[in-house]
């Protein structure tokens, strides 16, 4: 009987759980979303001013609940507070792209060394899943989807070498590196590259499904931001000695490919 009232009280607290109606998101976390994305997909790019005028019609709320978005935004690293110019998005320097995505390099490459052969086949679920969502993103077109869930992909490709503090340090970069990548995204538009951009993570996908090291890392070293960081080499300040220096380096390596 004491079991039978213990497991009629837990079916009673399914159900109130069943029943709890989930608040939904306030203004100031839709108005948050909003902007991430607009800085995401390059609508809003590093050094533009953010003007609350244009976003409260823009985005059809009044100043206080853009304004709570805006300083989550700045939490985040998204934003900044300059003098005379008021809000702005983060601007971006070549020695900023190099110290990003340097590190993303060495994070990958420790996790592959980690990871592969991949030990636990469930591990690879995530990564399957994300490279599912980036197809669908890319046959509607979605420019802005496709690179999010790239992201997730290769969130989810550090996550097989089931280094907790690895991944967090990989998921902490995750904002710099969007914010890098929106300078990109204009020029990504178009439906033929963003399949073309899940052909290559499936590419990625199956030489860690190979289960061979040296081959995840050379798929790797070709597929991520070299075309990228070369195409916007010209058009950024910031360039230290040692972010020339690496900028070199890629260009040699994309001349003898």
């Amino acid at each position: 009987m004491a079991a039978v009232e213990q497991a009629t009280g837990a079916d009673r607290a399914a159900v109130r759980t069943a029943r709890r109606i989930l608040a939904p998101p306030s203004l100031s976390q839709l108005a948050a979303d909003a902007v991430r994305a607009m800085i995401f997909t390059g609508e809003l790019r590093p050094g533009d001013r953010v003007v609350e005028n244009r976003l409260t019609q823009q985005l059809g709320i009044s100043r206080p609940p853009l304004r709570e978005a805006l300083r989550v935004l700045e939490q985040e690293g998204l934003l900044v507070q300059q003098p005379r110019r008021g809000v702005i998005v983060v601007p971006i320097t070549l020695h900023d792209v190099y110290e990003i995505f340097t590190l993303r390099d060495q994070l990958e490459r420790m996790a592959v060394e980690l990871g592969v052969p991949v030990r636990d086949a469930t591990r690879l679920d995530r990564c399957r899943a994300a490279l599912a969502e980036m197809a669908e993103a890319a046959r509607a077109g979605d420019a802005a989807a496709v690179t999010g869930h790239g992201f997730g992909f290769h969130l989810a490709l550090v996550g097989l070498a089931g280094h907790g503090r690895l991944e967090e340090a990989y998921r902490s970069l995750s904002s710099q590196m969007r914010l890098c990548m929106g300078l990109n995204q204009r020029a990504r538009r178009d439906r033929e590259d963003l399949l073309g951009n899940v052909e290559r993570h499936g590419a990625l996908l199956a030489a860690v499904e190979d289960g061979d090291p040296a081959t995840v890392l050379a798929a790797l070293d070709g597929h991520g931001h070299r075309t990228f960081v070369l195409a916007l080499g010209d058009t950024l300040g910031g360039r230290t000695p040692a972010a020339e220096a690496w900028l070199a380096r890629l260009a040699t390596a994309s001349s003898t490919r």
